[in-house]
C-alpha cells in the first residue's frame, strides 16, 4: 500500500498527546478541616466518577482518529499491474478513429491501466492518438509530441474522444520517425488498435508504412478487443434491390464464424423512431441488406438509420433529399407493355424501381393519386378527354414525361393515325397536344427520307438542363427519332441534343407543372439509350427535378450545416469544417475538413456519410506481440471505507457518552455528537433499492384491513391492459407523457398512470380510461358490466383504434362503423354491450374543443382522422360524453421514455402536430374532471340579471 498524500501521516504523531490528555488525572484536592464535613462521611454515593475513561473507550477513540488520518491520506492498494515491455520512455499509440467508438469505454479503461503501471514504474509517456483532431498543419510536417508523466497522460486520455473519420496512420509513422530522431531511443510501444485496416489503396499503403515504422522503433505490444464488432452503414445497394424489397442500406462488417443479429433503427425528422428492424448477418458474411418495411409516405420521412447499441459515426447513415422515393405513375397502354426486352414499360420499370415509388395503371386511376411524375409511353394519350384530364393534373404542379413512338411519328408504320399526329403538324397548343414542341410529320431514321449517314451520339448537356454534369457514354447512339419543328424558342426548350444539334429531350411549362418529351422510344428499337446507365440517371434527375430537388452545379460549394461526432450524434459542425463541391459527394471520405454530416441548403441538401467510400472491411494485420486487455486488475482506494469506519467509531463514542452524561442539548459535547450523527446519516446506504424489508408481525384477524389504493389518494389516469406487451407499454408511456404535460400547464396534479383490467380492478378511482383497440380484442360479460358501470357513474373512456383503420366513417346517425376488417370489427365486438349514445363528429363548436385550449383539429400520431363524441342532448351526466372514439393513435404521440424524450414520430405535421395532440389530451382530461362547466358559462349573464332583480 502507498499513499497519495503521505505528509498527512505526520498527524499520527499527535496520538501520544491524545493518550496523555485522555488519561490525565484531575488535580489533587486541598485538605481543609471543616467540622460539618463529618456529617457527610456516612453518605454513600450512588456511583463513583471515573478519573479516566475505560481502556476500551480510549482505544476506540485512538482508532477513530487513526482511521480518519489514514483515510484523508488517500491510501492506494496496487492491483495487478499491466506487464510493460522494455524500459524507458513508453509510447502509447491509441486508435481513436471510426471504429473505436463502439468499445471506447473498454479501450480507455485498458489504456488507464497501462498509464497506472507506467506511473508506478516511474516511466515517461508519449500519448499518440492516430486520428487527427483538426486539419493538418500548412507545412505538413509532423509535430513533435510532448513527453508526459503518467498523471498528465491520464488527463489527456480523459479528454480524448473518438473521431468520425479514419485514423491517419501515415502521419503517425512520420511522427514516430521524428520522435526517434529527437529523443533517446524509445523503450517500448503499446498499440491499442481497432483491428480494422484503413479502407482504400492509400489506406493499405499507410498501414504498411506504420507497421514498418513501428518495427524500427522498439518492442511492440499490440492490444486488441476481441468482442469488438466494427460495422458500417452504407446507402449503396444493387439495382435489383429497390423500393419493393424495402432495402434502404447495406450493413458492412468483418466476417465471423457465427451468425449475428443486429437491430437497425430508423429515425424521423424530430428524432423519433419510425421503425425498428432486425438484420441477420450470416456466418462468414461481410455484408447484409437492411430492409425496412414502411409505407412510402413514412419511408420518405426517414432521416437517419443507426445500429442499436453501436454509438459510432460509421454505424450511422444520414439520408438526404436524393434518398427519398418519389411517387411516379407509369401509364399502362397495353397488356403487352411489360413484355421482356420489347415492351414499352420493360426498361422504364427497371430504371425507376430502385429510385422511385412506382405505380402502374390507367390515366384515370393514376391522376387520382398523389404523384410527382406521370410517364406516358407512345399511344397512351390518344383520347382527347384523357389528355384534358392529364393537362389539368399538370397545371396543378405535376410533371408529365412522354416518349415518342409510331403514333407520334405519324408514318406508314402506324396502325392508325391519331389526333396526336394531326395536332403535331399544326401550331402546337401544349394544353391540347401535351407536347412541349411542334413535331415534324414523319420520323427521322437511318435509310429513310430524312436519314443519317450513321447513328448519332449525344452531345454534352447544357448548363440549364437537369442532366448537366452526367457523363455521356460514347457507345450511346440514336438511329431514329421524331423531329421538332424549328422555332425561335426551341433552344430554350431543349435539355438534350444529338451531335448534329437536333433535340433529343424537350420541355415546356404548363401551369405549375411541366411537360417533357423524349424524342425516342423507351425501348431499344430506336436507340440503345434505354440499355445504358445514362437512361437511369436521366430519369432519376427528372424525378428529382419534378420534386423540387434540383441538383446543384458540380462546382458549387455546399457548406456544412450539421455534422456527426465520433459517437454518431448530430450537432453543429466543428469550426475547422469546410464546404465541399457538389460533384465530390460519394467519393470523398470524411476528414477533419469535411466531417460526415449534412451540407447545403434544405432544397439541395447532400449527405456525406462514412459508408460512401467504404465497400468492404478487412482485418488489420497484427504488429508485434498480440495481447488482450483481460487480466488487468486496477488499483483499489480504501480511503472512503476508512473514513466511514472512523466516523462510525466516533458515533459509537457519542452514544456511549450520552449514556454516561445524560442527553442535554445545552452541552457542547452533545451538540458535537449530534453533528457527527447527522453527517453519518447523510451517507446513502449501498444498494438501497435491493434491500429486503424486515418481516413485520401479523396483526390479529380483527385488525386486518385492505390497503388503500394509490389512485384513491391522488388523481390518476388509467389504461386498459390488452395483453400485448408493446401496446401496453406505449399506453403507459403515452399517459405518463400526457400526465406530465397536464401537470406542467394546468393546476391539475396527476400521478403515474395505472394499467387496469375491467372486471378485476376497481375503476371507480379513475376519471378517464384510455382503451387501445387491437384487431384481436375481445371482452367478457364481466368486463362489459364493469365498463358500463364506470360510464354510468361519470367515467369517460377514450377508445383508440390506433390508426389501423384510417378510412373509418359513420354510416348513419346512430352508430360508428367502417369498412376495414381489422380493428373496426374488433371495435364492434368490444362496444356491443356498452351504453354508447348516438355519436356525432367532434368539431370546434363542441365544448371539448375549448375546455382548456382552443382547438380546430384533434390529431394524434396521425392527422386528419375523425373523432366521435356523444351527440348533443344524447348523453346523461349533465350531457358530458362518456366516450371519445377515434383512430388518431394518441398514445404514440404522447409517449415519453424514462428520460422524458418522445419516442415516436408523428405524421405528417412534426412538432406542431405533437403539440396539438398534447393539447387535445389536456382538453380531454379537463373535460373528464370538470364536465360541461365551459358550456354552462353561457348562462352566466342570465343568472346575473336574475340575481340583480
Amino acid at each position: 500500500m502507498f499513499f497519495q498524500f503521505p505528509a498527512l501521516l505526520g498527524a499520527l504523531l499527535v496520538l501520544p498527546g491524545i493518550w496523555w490528555l485522555l488519561r490525565a488525572w484531575p488535580p489533587a484536592p486541598r485538605t481543609q478541616v471543616f467540622p460539618p464535613i463529618a456529617l457527610l462521611t456516612r453518605l454513600k454515593p450512588a456511583h463513583d466518577d471515573a478519573a479516566t475513561p475505560p481502556l476500551w473507550l480510549l482505544l476506540l477513540r485512538l482508532a477513530a482518529v487513526t482511521l480518519l488520518i489514514l483515510g484523508l491520506a488517500i491510501p492506494v492498494i496496487p492491483g495487478r499491474p499491466v506487464p510493460l515491455p522494455g524500459s524507458g520512455t513508453l509510447v502509447v499509440l491509441m486508435d481513436n478513429g471510426l471504429f473505436s467508438a463502439a468499445d471506447w469505454p473498454a479501450r480507455t479503461a485498458a489504456a488507464h491501466a497501462v498509464l497506472d503501471a507506467a506511473g508506478h514504474a516511474g516511466r515517461k509517456i508519449v500519448l499518440l492518438p492516430t486520428a487527427p483532431n483538426g486539419p493538418a498543419s500548412p507545412t505538413n510536417e509532423p509535430l513533435l509530441p510532448p513527453v508526459l508523466s503518467a498523471e498528465e497522460a491520464s488527463h489527456r486520455l480523459d479528454a480524448l474522444r473518438p473521431a468520425p473519420w479514419a485514423p491517419d496512420r501515415a502521419r503517425i509513422a512520420a511522427t514516430l520517425r521524428t520522435l526517434m530522431a529527437a529523443h533517446a531511443p524509445i523503450g517500448a510501444v503499446i498499440y491499442f488498435d481497432d483491428g480494422v485496416a484503413t479502407p482504400g489503396k492509400e489506406g493499405a499503403v499507410a498501414d504498411r508504412t506504420l507497421a514498418a515504422a513501428l518495427a524500427a522503433t522498439a518492442p511492440i505490444q499490440d492490444i486488441r478487443f476481441p468482442d469488438s464488432q466494427p460495422m458500417v452503414l452504407t446507402g449503396t445497394h444493387t439495382p435489383d434491390e429497390g423500393a419493393d424489397s424495402g432495402v434502404m442500406a447495406q450493413l458492412i462488417t468483418l466476417p465471423q464464424a457465427m451468425s449475428r443479429h443486429v437491430r437497425i433503427r430508423a429515425h424521423g425528422q424530430d428524432g423519433g423512431t419510425l421503425a425498428v428492424t432486425d438484420v441477420t448477418i450470416p456466418a462468414d458474411a461481410t455484408s447484409a441488406p437492411v430492409s425496412v418495411a414502411l409505407p412510402t409516405i413514412t419511408r420518405n420521412r426517414v432521416d437517419l438509420l443507426s445500429v442499436d447499441a453501436t454509438p459510432s459515426a460509421a454505424a450511422t447513415l444520414l439520408l438526404d433529399e436524393g434518398d427519398r422515393l418519389r411517387p411516379v405513375g407509369l401509364v399502362s397502354a397495353s397488356a403487352s407493355g411489360d413484355t421482356p426486352l420489347v415492351g414499352t414499360q420493360f426498361y422504364l420499370r427497371r430504371a425507376l424501381t430502385p429510385t422511385a415509388d412506382l405505380h402502374t395503371g390507367t390515366v384515370a386511376s393514376l391522376v387520382s393519386q398523389p404523384l410527382s411524375v406521370l410517364i406516358a409511353p407512345d399511344g397512351s394519350l390518344t383520347d382527347g378527354e384523357t389528355r384534358k384530364r392529364v393537362a389539368d393534373w399538370v397545371r396543378k404542379g405535376g410533371t408529365l414525361i412522354r416518349f415518342a413512338g409510331r403514333t407520334l411519328a405519324g408514318n406508314e408504320d402506324s396502325a392508325s393515325e391519331t389526333d396526336d399526329a394531326d395536332s403535331s403538324t399544326q401550331k402546337n397548343d401544349v394544353a391540347t397536344t401535351l407536347l412541349p414542341v411542334s413535331l415534324m410529320p414523319t420520323a427521322r431514321q437511318l435509310g429513310g427520307a430524312m436519314s443519317w449517314g450513321k447513328p448519332q451520339p449525344l452531345t454534352a448537356f447544357p448548363e440549364t438542363s437537369p442532366f448537366h454534369g452526367l457523363p455521356i457514354p460514347k457507345d450511346v447512339t440514336v438511329s431514329r427519332q421524331v423531329l421538332a419543328r424549328p422555332a425561335p424558342d426551341l433552344d430554350s426548350r431543349t435539355w438534350a441534343r444529338l451531335a448534329d444539334g437536333t433535340p433529343l429531350v424537350t420541355h415546356t411549362p404548363l401551369g405549375k407543372g411541366e411537360v417533357v418529351l423524349f424524342h425516342v422510344t423507351p425501348t431499344a428499337d430506336w436507340s440503345n439509350l434505354p440499355l445504358s446507365g445514362l437512361f437511369v440517371a436521366m430519369l432519376e434527375r427528372l424525378v428529382n427535378h419534378a420534386s423540387g430537388v434540383d441538383a446543384p452545379a458540380d462546382t458549387a460549394i455546399l457548406p456544412p450545416v450539421l455534422s456527426l461526432d465520433g459517437d454518431g450524434a448530430l450537432g453543429p459542425p466543428p469550426p475547422f469544417a469546410r464546404g465541399l463541391a457538389a460533384n465530390l459527394f460519394g467519393s470523398t471520405p470524411p476528414s477533419p475538413e469535411h466531417p460526415p454530416g449534412l451540407y447545403g441548403s434544405r432544397s439541395a441538401r447532400r449527405a456525406l456519410n462514412v459508408g460512401d467510400t467504404i465497400h468492404t472491411l478487412s482485418v488489420l494485420p497484427a504488429v508485434g506481440v498480440s495481447a488482450t486487455p483481460a487480466g488487468h486488475q486496477p488499483d483499489r482506494y480504501p480511503g472512503p471505507w476508512l473514513l466511514a469506519l472512523g466516523l462510525l467509531l466516533l458515533l459509537i463514542d457519542a452514544i456511549w457518552t450520552w449514556q454516561l452524561r445524560g442527553f442535554s442539548l445545552g452541552r457542547s459535547s452533545t451538540r458535537a455528537s449530534l453533528l457527527v450523527l447527522l453527517l453519518v446519516a447523510q451517507i446513502p446506504p449501498a444498494f438501497a433499492q435491493d434491500a429486503v424489508p424486515l418481516p413485520q408481525p401479523s396483526p390479529p384477524p380483527s385488525q386486518i384491513t385492505e390497503p388503500v389504493p394509490q389512485a384513491a389518494l391522488e388523481t390518476r389516469l388509467a389504461y386498459v391492459l390488452t395483453g400485448n406487451a408493446e401496446v401496453d407499454s406505449v399506453s403507459r408511456e403515452g399517459l405518463q407523457g400526457l400526465s406530465d404535460y397536464v401537470n406542467a400547464r394546468t393546476s391539475a396534479v396527476l400521478g403515474h398512470p395505472d394499467g387496469v383490467r375491467p372486471g378485476k380492478d376497481d375503476l371507480a378511482y379513475y376519471p378517464l380510461l384510455y382503451w387501445p383497440i387491437t384487431p384481436d380484442a375481445h371482452v367478457t360479460p364481466a368486463e362489459t358490466a364493469a365498463l358500463s358501470t364506470f360510464m354510468a357513474r361519470g367515467g369517460m373512456i377514450v377508445i383508440d383504434t390506433q390508426g389501423v383503420d384510417p378510412d373509418t366513417a359513420r354510416n348513419d346517425e346512430t352508430g360508428f362503423s367502417g369498412d376495414a376488417p381489422g380493428s373496426t370489427a374488433a371495435l364492434r365486438r368490444v362496444t356491443a354491450g356498452l351504453p354508447i349514445p348516438a355519436l356525432a363528429r367532434l368539431d370546434d363548436h363542441h365544448v371539448l374543443s375549448h375546455t382548456f385550449y382552443l382547438l380546430h383539429a384533434f390529431p394524434g400520431r396521425y392527422a386528419g382522422q375523425p373523432v366521435w363524441v356523444a351527440r348533443e342532448g344524447e348523453a346523461e351526466n349533465d350531457d358530458v360524453s362518456p366516450v371519445i372514439i377515434g383512430s388518431a393513435d394518441w398514445a404514440h404521440a404522447w409517449a415519453v421514455d424514462q428520460n422524458g424524450d418522445t419516442r415516436f414520430a408523428v405524421l405528417p405535421g412534426g412538432d406542431e402536430q405533437r403539440r396539438t395532440a398534447y393539447r387535445f389530451g389536456v382538453n380531454a382530461v379537463i373535460y373528464a374532471l370538470t364536465g360541461n362547466y365551459k358550456a354552462d358559462q353561457v348562462h352566466v349573464p342570465a343568472i346575473l340579471r336574475r340575481l340583480g332583480e
